[in-house]
This record gives C-alpha cells, structure tokens and sequence, in this order.
C-alpha cells in the first residue's frame, strides 16, 4: 500500500495569514524541491532549516524557509521538505503548482499520517489520536488524545495481546501434540490471565461513557416547570444573554444549546421547555423534547423555585418524580433558585428533608444574582466522575476502539467458559484467536484497505 509518490499540501489552515507550510512527502522530496530552490539540498543535513528563494525558471515566487528531514528520521518515515512562505493564497497556490508541474501529486486526506503508520512511524490508534489532537478544544480532550498518541492506550493493548499470544501458542502446540495427551499451557495460570484481560477490557469499555461525552462535550440538561429561572441560568453559566428571559410562562418552547468549558472540560448546557400541563400543542413538543433531553443528558439540573417548598410541595415532589423516572442512571441535581428567599433556618431544613426524601444532591443559589454558582460548577465536576482523568488513566474516546473492545470481551468470556466446562484445546483455540483479531484491530496488526480508507478519509488534507 505504501505509495512510491511524493505528495504535496498545505499544512497550514486555507485564508491569508503571516505564513504558510506546505509539507511534501515521498522519495523525490529533497530533490525536487531542490529543483526550485535557491540553495543546495541534496548535501544539506537532516533536521536543518534554510533561508533561500523558490523560483520557477527566472521567476522568484517567494522568499522562504525550508526545513529538511530525512526518512526514516520524519513524521512519515520517508524524506519530508517543509517549505514556510508567506500566507498569501496567491503564493501558496503559485509554489503548489510549481511542484505539481515538478512530478508531486495533491495529497489525500490524511496521506501523511498514512504513510507514517504504514512506515512503522505510529501503530493505527496513535495515527486516529492525531486527529484527535486538531479537533481538541478542551484541556480534558486535548490530554485524552496526547496520552493516547503518546501510546499510553496502545501499550495497555499490546500488553493484553502479547500475554494472551504467549498462552495462545502453547495451546496451538498441544494440538501438534495431540496424540499423546500432553498440555504445555497451565491451566489455572491462563484462567487468572483471562480473568485479568477480562477485568482490563471491562474498565476500558466502561471509561467509553466518559471518554465519549468529553471528546463531543458534557450534555447538561436544565429542567423545571415554567417561570423558574431556567433561562436566567444558562445565561448565569454562560455569562450573556443566550436565552429570552419572560416572565411569561412557557418562553422556552424549543431547547436552546450553548458550551462552555468548566475545569478544562467542555459542558454542553441545554435550556429546556417548562414542564407543566398545557394545551398549547407547541409546547406540548417543547416538553416532550424536554423528557427526551433528560434520557441523553449526563447530569441533569432540576430547577425550582425556593419558595415551592412551603407553597407547593406535593406538586413539586411529583415534578421531581416524573424527571427521577426519565433520568434513571443519570443524576439529578436539585437546584433551589431564588436563595434569598431562604435566610431562614426554616427553608434550609426543608431543602435538607427534600434532598433526603428523594435521595438526591442539592444547592441553593440565585441565577438572577449569580450567587452558588462556583458551587454549582464544582459539583458539576464531581458528578462527572473526573477523577479518572485526573489519575491519567486510559480513557477509550474512539467508537472503532469500544466496538472492538466489546467484540475482545465476548471472545475472552467464551474462552472462560470454555474453560470451566473443560472444552478441546483445538476449541479453545479458535475463540483466542478471534480475541487477538479484536485486539489487534484497535493497534493495526490487522488492517484492511476499507478500515484504513475509512479513518484516514476524516483527516484534514496536509496531515
């Protein structure tokens, strides 16, 4: 598969700016760049950078840097020219057609980063964590990618494959020597070894929940009836006026959505409709769409007013019920907004009873006059569950990894109760090797064309 070409693209962002990068790839990349350039290259050292003009015949199209590296000792394993020149997309454009003319071909999307996997220079998980790298826009996700291009998930995958390898090919020896009934694979040590993948492949497949809702954003669901602040605190939280605030009931009929980043991690705030009984047939929709929100929500906000502790309990009690119902898993947390209604020991030993009452965390604070909200946002971040992070232990992002996580596990647990009910080592053997596929399906020890047209077709051209 790896192409004999030399590729060409910008490396930069398209639009004017100070400069520009175009990176070319392939066996001819110093030579041909030579070809333009004003100064010597075939002779120049690896990892050196040189000031000097591009021409095309008499015509200097720019004054640029050229930065030389020589293969394997590159990002793609090959010769690799980077040639800075200024952001113009007239010159940009000039300098690529001058190579192309030269015998360079446009790169496709993610070629370079192909060709580095291809070349040895990154297994197939740290090429798909690159990606993972340029679409960052949060601390948490930019560190979930950099340990994971940094090899930190592929190690923990090799690890497993390696370790399960070893028992695979003794128990694939035991079948050359099946006639005399001999077992070189010990039983009770490759039942603890299973047990133990079994219990990594678990954890990293459960670190998908979090791993997935920090790569696309924290889905933050704020209910409550109409008329309780809702608005007023997503624009609290957002510090501006995103959302219509009315005292009319029943404004919000549609969810609005904004982001904001909390601690290095990005949440994903949604306004809702205000639950109530109505039989306006549009904000019938707006509240049903206020229930499904909660059922995709990671944490959701319940939003009351203070005073419904006293005036309209039993109605409140069975508002909370109804969105207890359709979060399940999810927590709630009990928000009593308008706390200056609250400077009573009366009102505060009522929240208290409510928050026991319905199993459920609870604050006080004042959308309107921004006040409990650093505890509010401190909570948030508890009850995402950041700690995991905060360990830097692997968190699995990539959908591709979690399938072939789930289908790794299947086989392992097929292995297991091949075990317990004393199944043939040929047996045995057929559902360990279905597990290494798995595994190596994550690394890139089993690739297909198909697979590798599919990650790379998502990268940016020039990466």
């Amino acid at each position: 598969m790896i192409s004999e070409d030399t590729i060409i693209a910008s490396a930069t962002a398209p639009g004017i700016g100070a400069i520009a990068v175009l990176r070319i790839s392939g066996v001819k990349a110093i030579s041909l760049t030579d070809q333009v350039f004003s100064k010597d290259l075939p002779t120049a050292k690896t990892h050196t950078i040189h000031l000097g003009e591009i021409k095309d015949g008499d015509r200097i199209l720019d004054q640029v840097l050229v930065s030389l590296f020589r293969g394997p000792h590159s990002y793609t394993g090959e010769n690799v020219v980077e040639i800075s020149c200024h952001g113009s997309p007239y010159i940009q454009e000039q300098v690529i057609q001058l190579f192309l003319r030269k015998g360079c071909r446009m790169a496709n999307p993610g070629e370079f980063t192909l060709r580095a996997f291809l070349n040895g220079k990154l297994d197939l998980s740290q090429a798909e964590a690159v990606a993972d790298i340029i679409a960052s826009d949060s601390e948490a996700s930019h560190k979930i990618a950099m340990q994971q291009m940094r090899g930190g998930f592929s190690s923990e995958i090799q690890l497993l494959r390696t370790e399960l390898l070893n028992f695979a090919s003794l128990i694939e020896l035991e079948l050359d020597f099946s006639e005399e009934d001999v077992e070189f694979a010990d039983r009770e040590a490759f039942l603890e070894l299973l047990n133990r993948i079994e219990k990594t492949l678990k954890k990293l497949i459960d670190s998908f929940s979090l791993g997935n809702v920090i790569k696309n954003g924290i889905p933050i669901a704020i209910v409550g009836k109409p008329n309780v602040g809702k608005s007023t605190l997503l624009n609290a939280l957002l510090n501006e006026e995103r959302a219509i605030v009315s005292e009319i009931a029943g404004t919000t009929r549609d969810t609005i959505e904004d982001e904001i980043t909390i601690g290095g991690i990005r949440f994903r705030f949604i306004d809702t409709a205000g639950i109530r009984d109505t039989g306006d047939q549009i904000e019938q929709i707006g509240i049903k769409r206020t229930f499904e929100n909660i059922e995709k929500a990671r944490v959701v906000f319940f939003l009351f007013e203070a005073k419904e502790l006293q005036t309209h309990p039993e109605e409140l009690h069975a508002t909370i019920d109804k969105v207890r119902q359709k979060a399940r898993e999810q927590p709630v947390l009990l928000l009593a907004n308008k706390a200056d209604a609250m400077e009573t020991e009366v009102y505060k030993e009522q929240l208290h009873q409510l928050g026991n009452s319905t199993g459920m965390d609870f604050l006080a604070l004042s959308a309107l006059e921004h006040t409990g909200l650093d505890q509010l946002k401190d909570k948030l971040l508890h009850l995402v569950n950041t700690g995991t992070l905060q360990k830097n232990e692997t968190i699995v992002t990539n959908s591709r990894h979690y399938d072939a996580l789930l289908k790794a596990l299947a086989e392992i647990q097929k292995v297991q109760e091949s075990m317990e009910e004393g199944i043939s080592g040929d047996l045995l053997a057929i559902d360990i090797r279905q597990a290494l596929y798995h595994l190596g399906e994550i690394t890139g020890e089993i690739t297909t064309d198909d697979l590798l047209g599919n990650i790379f077709a998502n990268f940016c051209i020039g990466k």
